[in-house]
Parts: C-alpha cells; structure tokens; sequence
C-alpha cells in the first residue's frame, strides 16, 4: 500500500459540502470527468486508528473525524475565522504540533494539525 487513495462519507448536501471543503480548505472534490485529475495532497504523516471516544468525533452520532495536515496552523486559523467559521485553538503545545477543532457546515468535526517534533521533519513543517 502506499497511501490512502479516498475518504467517503455520507453528507446530507454533497455538492454544497464539497464547495466548503474546496473554497475554505483547498480540498478539491471528485473530478468532473475521468481525464482530470484528483486532489492531490503533499506527502506527510498520517495517522490511522479507530477510536471509542464518541467525544473526540464530535458526540455520539458521530463515526468520523479529518485531521488535516497544516504548514502554519495560525495563518489557517485566521484565514477560516476571517470567513466566519468558528475554530477551537488547543492552547497546549504537544510533542507532535499543534492542533485546532472546526466542524464543517454538516457538523462533522474536523482538526488542523500543524506537525511539530519528528513530525515536522519533511514536505509539511519545518526540518527538526
């Protein structure tokens, strides 16, 4: 395997959801046809795991939750809170970066997550 090629979810208003995603986080939807391109990402850390804390994905109707890697987590704070969208910045200063909690339109909960220690080193942060 060598990486995670999509991320499905079911949306209530897909076309609306995928035009907040592309205009307030540069995630492009699907491709209009087959012969352009996918959204394509930078290399970097990622984190795969199942979790059991209904509370850290948003409440017990949840099932999901994105974390998006981020080059400078303030500059996207300011960019997302200029637009009108709440954001949560966690005060604290992990071991692996910084981190911040925004829900889309749909209520998913979402999480910006500027890499900091081993994580930083490569395409997305700063070399350690």
């Amino acid at each position: 395997m060598s990486g995670i090629g999509g991320f499905f979810f079911r949306a209530r208003e897909p076309e609306r959801l995928a035009a907040w995603y592309a205009e307030h986080l540069g995630v492009d939807g699907p491709p209009a046809a087959y012969g352009d391109p996918s959204w394509r990402q930078e290399a970097g850390p990622t984190v795969f795991f199942g979790m059991d804390d209904p509370e850290h994905l948003g409440g017990p109707d949840r099932t999901w939750s994105m974390n998006f890697r981020v080059p400078d987590l303030e500059a996207m704070v300011a960019q997302l809170r200029a637009a009108g969208i709440e954001v949560e910045v966690d005060p604290e200063t992990y071991p692996n970066g910084t981190f911040a909690s925004l829900r889309d339109p749909e209520g998913n909960v979402l999480q910006l997550w500027e890499p900091g220690g081993v994580d930083a080193e490569g395409p997305v942060g700063t070399a350690g």
